[in-house]
């Protein structure tokens, strides 16, 4: 069977990384159509937008995608094109596993995290104007009932699925009673329809403290738009970071797999950057696809080459200036070769 999918390089390291997770994945025998559509700021001269409609009109055709990451200008310019996709396709449900990978470095072993996070309301909503011009502004925060039903219903869904144990919906319903309690009263109605899994909650705050102290009594994590974010980059921070961090958002009839981490512009073209969170996301989408045997050992390999240290990038090295670090066409012919 071949499968069609939408390719979207990206801009900055873009281009390098996602050309190292299609070499990855043609490499296990899956037969993949790549249907390349540019979107990001590379492309706004040529288009006058960042997110041509033939880039959405592909996503809808095929119904799976992969990106590389893109800029977004921070507090000027144009929005969010992550942002945006996952708006005009109703990709509600960002996924980010945050799993432990022995040879990268970090300060706990045997993390194993799932972050589902709502992407579609919330404080990125994207409703916000100014009140008095240069003076201050207001941002609108959106809970709702259904969108909140959806995503924690896909978090147990999900533990259900991979044989998970719990369940946490995340909130600050303590201060935010209207629209957190909302959150939190939906959750709580929707644990009761999966008793084999276990519920409970955390105040925001707190839960981002006992993740750092204790993140071994978390399984599945259910957050709002901003607090999955956060917490997301927080759980790659416990497991090494965002370069080895795959991430998928994932609606009723269409799913687009990502890295989580930015474009880097200073390293564009440079061949140096870490491929692995970009590989892994392959893997989350050749598993989506049904192809669990092509992932499972992408992710065999790619945790070989890492364990064995030789073949890795600059940042998965003891030390960043360490002269063996290989580059990111490298690193990619080291997992194939491990495949």
């Amino acid at each position: 069977m071949t499968y069609r999918v939408t390719l979207i390089p990206g801009d900055g390291i873009g281009p390098e990384v996602t050309e190292a997770m299609r070499r990855v994945v043609e490499a296990t025998g899956v037969e993949i159509e790549w249907d390349i559509q540019e979107a990001g700021a590379a492309v706004m001269e040529k288009y006058g937008t960042p997110l041509p409609e033939q880039v959405l009109e592909s996503l809808r055709r095929n119904k799976v995608g992969i990106k590389g990451p893109i800029t977004t200008p921070v507090g000027t310019g144009f929005r969010s094109v992550n942002v945006a996709i996952r708006q005009a396709l109703d990709l509600y449900a960002n996924l980010r596993p945050a799993k432990t990978i022995p040879g990268v470095a970090s300060r706990y072993e045997d993390v194993d995290l799932v972050i589902v996070r709502e992407n579609t309301e919330g404080l990125y909503a994207g409703i916000e104007h100014e009140v008095i011009p240069d003076e201050a502004a207001e941002a609108i925060r959106i809970i709702t009932r259904k969108k909140s039903e959806r995503i924690v219903r896909f978090a147990f869904e999900y533990a259900r699925a991979n044989g998970r144990k719990l369940v946490t919906a995340v909130h600050k319903a303590n201060i935010m009673k209207l629209t957190d309690g909302l959150f939190l009263r939906v959750a709580q109605e929707v644990a009761t329809e999966y008793p084999e899994i276990a519920f409970n909650d955390r105040i925001i705050d707190n839960l981002a403290m006992q993740l750092v102290q204790r993140p071994h009594e978390y399984d599945v994590l259910v957050l709002p738009n901003l607090f999955g974010d956060i917490i997301s980059d927080l759980c790659s921070g416990l497991v090494g970071g965002l370069g080895v961090t795959p991430g998928a958002n994932i609606g009723d009839e269409i799913a687009v797999f990502e890295p989580v981490h930015g474009s880097a512009p200073k390293y564009t073209g440079q061949n140096k950057v870490n491929p692995t969170a970009t590989i892994r996301s392959g893997a989350m989408m050749l598993r989506h696809l049904g192809e669990i045997e092509a992932a499972e050992r992408i992710e065999r390999a790619v945790a070989r080459v890492i364990a064995e240290g030789k073949y890795v990038t600059y940042d998965l090295k003891p030390t960043r200036d360490d002269p063996t670090a290989v580059g990111t066409r490298e690193m990619a012919e080291a997992i194939i070769r491990a495949l």
